[in-house]
């Protein structure tokens, strides 16, 4: 955890220095057009491996049955929870503009 933190910063301390230098910033309008296609592909890539590393996991695959049930429990009651909370600010937003 401490080498992707330790990336994190120096890539920000990368981008913070170069930006200022007028090579860079010309040639930042190249970048910024692969920008966006390098993400997507290394957000795929990283939830492929993802699966991989989870698939591998005999105790994970057993307990699927579990999380499964528990996730759906907990996506519903999260879901009510919101709109219940999201009804009742419209009724007090709304009561106040009420003729």
């Amino acid at each position: 955890m401490f080498i992707v933190i330790l990336f994190i910063f120096l890539g920000i301390t990368v981008g913070y220095t170069l930006r200022t230098r007028s090579v860079f910033l010309a040639r930042l309008k190249t970048i910024n057009i692969w920008n966006s296609k390098i993400t997507t592909w290394l957000i795929w890539l990283l939830l492929f491996m993802l699966g991989i590393e989870v698939g591998s996991n005999k105790q994970l695959i057993s307990a699927l049955p579990t999380l499964g049930v528990e996730s759906i429990v907990l996506s519903v009651f999260a879901t009510l929870g919101s709109c219940a909370l999201a009804w009742a600010l419209w009724k007090t937003a709304k009561g106040g503009n009420e003729r």
